[in-house]
């Protein structure tokens, strides 16, 4: 009788403290997969993520996954998985740092990728690093230093931020080139803390911790004391820049959400502003007030609510408090109070905008901070690095963790799945090798997959989230008319508990977890039912853990994410493209005097899907034309005239088409322009037949002379990364030879047109020392150096 008064108890509180607000159908609301895991790498997508995730879309349209959080996807100084940005405005375009595309792939992959989640009904939500920059300097740091820089007693004042654009391609790697490049958004030592304008480095807002920490302090600006291309700046230079950057990023790639990385490293007010100005100022690209966005603020619950106040509640966090709980549920054994769970979450979920309830918290179980294990060579788990954790991992094998996702689940808000908890990827030994697209290299984890499955087809968000019961091994959640889950962290005993719920009296609910069979439960005319739990021990029938879903019989598969376009814009300016032969060759404004034609970029288009396409013109006195090409690089439709033009095309075959204008007479002067296409992609394509890269298809075809890099080197023997320039498509193979001239090492290496990068895995470390490194069939050698 103690459980149940208390379950009565403290129902009557939690429906006036957590149910407010949420009897209606809330908006945001999503499931979003993490698209990736710390250091994702797939040796069949060397370079290519977007690829991957454009292979594996059409399996998480059929799971139900309404979104994808990608990782950052701009030019890190590094080539490596997002988190050291460089050039904001490459996104695997220009050909800098001696390698043309970013971790995710070209950015002609990237745009496909975003299309074809989109043609999938998925949503796509970016990664966003707004904290630092890093890897200040040329490929070998030539350049980045600024020797009149405050030291700050950890970037060893390379602070001096310099990009190739159209106009000024890389032709070397000494410091006079890299100093005089004029890509948009340079940075100086005076934008990083210390500055005049914020002499501090301390604090969370302040303190140098990941690279030049960016200072969005309103007199944070100046000049360089060493760089040829040296524009003046003014009050409010970060924050202005990054304000314009983010709206061209959303425009041009077209992601629908954000998740912002480490924002308690930089001021609320500026958050705010981007949000608003992402939400609000972005022209056709706004994301409107319900726009998913959530940061990730490591604390405590009041700590997230205050967070989240101060950016008027334009994004939500992960739910970190009620992570914490969650974690208790695995470490605790089966002697965590689970009863107690939904008070550790955030007070801020539910929020009130424009008439529309919004849920902004994201409840999660693991995320890429919180996860870094110790792999053997093909990618299984044998440890853990537990230093480098935000927070403890919960390991996927762990039998709790279809409890944890049970309640992350039918909680308040957008709950984030983790690719490496929804994917086994830990005990296959296929984690660099699998196809995304076969279901034996990549299998899902029943458990989460029937989660996803239950909260997606019942509807669980669309009813009120109320507590039903709560006792030391059972936690009930009813959305209200809906479903009733039930979550039970004991090892080996069922969970069986009568309690009131919102069904009409004489409902037969079903187990739709399938532990309970074919069993089912009728409602009482006083509203009660009886909810089984099973343990977390497996035994339960299909082998489920830890959980139960009890909704109404005869419910199928009725949740379909419909067919969606996607609309992305290109900015033709000379200070943004790259004009070195090894690059896309995209971007820069119409000349003067001249008729030739420039490339805005590449779309990758479905047959007999509508193109629209427009440009805008700077100015609109001036006759221009705007062009779409097709991968034989003829002509397929285009537009003449002044002012604004808007052109239709139906492609008659899946493929790229590439997006081209000029001027119409040589009498008319140079001049920025947009050129801007909503198109629908293919929803299910194999990238490695359909073409890695556009630079296959590109006209003229260019005629890059192969080459040879590694990076970094010196390095570890489990760190060799080697990037092939190559022109053509061609089977190759990488050799290791050590002094003695023996060959230690052998693997093969296929190169598509454009850079190719592949990570070396030799069966055995290599011992320290100096190797040869060739690529026979390219007649290509190089040093290689293992520390």
């Amino acid at each position: 009788m103690q459980k149940v008064w208390r379950a009565a108890a403290l129902w009557a509180l939690l429906t006036l403290g957590l149910a407010v607000g949420t009897a209606q159908p809330a908006r945001a609301q999503k499931v979003v997969l993490q698209g990736f895991w710390w250091d994702y790498w797939n040796t069949n997508y060397p370079n290519g993520w977007a690829n991957y995730i454009a292979d594996l879309a059409p399996r998480l349209k059929a799971m139900g996954i309404d979104a994808v959080w990608l990782p950052p996807s701009i030019k890190n100084g590094n080539q490596g998985n997002g988190y050291s940005p460089f050039d904001h405005y490459d996104l695997g375009d220009k050909y800098q740092k001696g390698f043309l595309p970013t971790r995710l792939g070209t950015k002609d992959e990237l745009l496909r990728g975003v299309a074809i989640l989109h043609a999938n009904g998925i949503e796509v939500v970016q990664d966003i690093v707004l904290n630092h920059v890093d890897n200040a300097g040329s490929g070998n740091g030539s350049g980045g230093q600024d020797p009149a820089a405050w030291e700050d007693f950890t970037t060893s004042k390379y602070k001096n931020f310099r990009y190739v654009s159209f106009t000024r391609p890389a032709t070397d790697e000494t410091a006079a080139n890299y100093l005089a490049r004029n890509g948009r958004f340079s940075k100086n030592w005076q934008n990083f803390n210390p500055n005049p304008g914020n002499n501090s480095t301390s604090g969370d807002w302040n303190a140098i911790l990941f690279g030049p920490d960016v200072s969005f302090y309103n007199g944070s600006y100046g000049q360089s004391s060493n760089a040829t291309f040296n524009p003046a700046q003014s009050a409010d230079y970060m924050r202005n820049n990054m304000r314009a950057w983010l709206i061209w990023y959303k425009k041009q790639v077209g992601f629908d959400g954000v998740r912002l990385d480490a924002v308690k490293h930089f001021p609320d007010f500026a958050t705010e502003d981007f949000l608003y100005n992402l939400q609000n100022n972005a022209g056709w690209a706004n994301g409107g007030a319900s726009m998913y966005a959530v940061g990730e603020f490591v604390g405590g619950a009041g700590q997230l609510d205050q967070w989240t106040a101060n950016v008027q509640n334009r994004a939500g966090t992960f739910d970190f408090a009620l992570r914490n709980g969650l974690y208790n549920i695995v470490s605790g054994g089966g002697n965590f109070d689970i009863g107690s769970l939904p008070g550790y979450q955030q007070s801020t979920r539910v929020v009130l905008i424009n008439g529309q309830y919004v849920h902004r918290t994201v409840p999660f179980v693991n995320n890429h901070d919180t996860f870094r294990p110790q792999l053997s060579s093909t990618g299984n788990y044998i440890g853990w690095n537990t230093g480098s954790e935000l927070a403890p991992h919960i390991d996927p094998f762990d039998p709790r963790l279809s409890a944890t996702y049970a309640a992350a689940l039918a909680l308040d808000g957008s709950p984030q799945i983790f690719f490496e908890d929804l994917f086994n990827i830990g005990n296959t030994g296929k984690r660099f090798s699998h196809s995304p697209k076969s279901t034996v290299d990549l299998p899902t984890r029943s458990d989460i997959e029937n989660l996803i499955w239950c909260h997606q087809n019942l509807r669980f968000k669309e009813g009120a989230y109320k507590v039903r019961w709560q006792s030391q091994d059972h936690l009930v959640i009813e959305r209200s008319t809906k479903a009733i889950i039930g979550i039970n962290d004991n090892f080996s005993a069922w969970q069986n508990s009568t309690v009131s719920c919102d069904f009409a009296p004489g409902t037969v609910l079903k187990d739709y977890s399938g532990a309970n069979g074919t069993a089912t439960v009728t409602v009482s005319g006083s509203k009660t039912v009886t909810i089984n739990t099973p343990p977390c021990n497996g035994t339960a029938a299909g082998g489920r853990r830890g959980y139960s879903v009890w909704a109404p019989t005869g419910i199928g598969t009725n949740y379909n994410l419909a067919e969606r376009s996607t609309t992305q814009e290109w900015e033709l300016a000379d200070d943004l493209g790259d004009n070195d032969s090894r690059s896309l060759r995209q971007g820069g404004q119409l000349p003067a005097g001249s008729t030739a034609l420039r490339t805005a970029g590449r779309i990758y288009v479905a047959a007999n899907k509508t193109i629209t396409y427009n440009l805008f013109p700077s100015n609109s006195t001036q006759s221009l034309v705007v062009g779409l090409y097709n991968a034989a690089g003829t002509l397929v439709s285009s537009r003449t005239g002044t002012g604004t033009l808007t052109g239709t095309y139906t492609p008659t075959a899946n493929g790229w088409i590439t997006l081209r204008a000029r001027q119409n007479a040589t009498t008319n002067p140079a001049q920025k322009v947009f050129v801007k296409a909503t198109y629908t992609a293919p929803a299910d394509i194999n990238t490695a037949t359909a073409g890695r890269t556009a630079l296959a298809s590109q006209t003229p075809k260019l005629n890059i002379q192969a080459d040879l890099q590694l990076f970094p080197n010196p390095t570890a023997s489990d760190r060799v990364d080697v990037l092939v320039v190559s022109d053509s498509q061609v089977a190759a193979t990488v050799q290791v030879f050590d002094l003695t001239g023996r060959l230690v090492h052998q693997e093969p290496l296929t190169l598509y047109p454009g850079t190719n990068e592949q990570r070396l895995k030799p069966r055995a470390p290599l011992a320290a020392g100096v190797y040869q490194l060739t690529v026979p069939e390219l007649q290509l050698t190089r040093k290689l150096v293992l520390k």
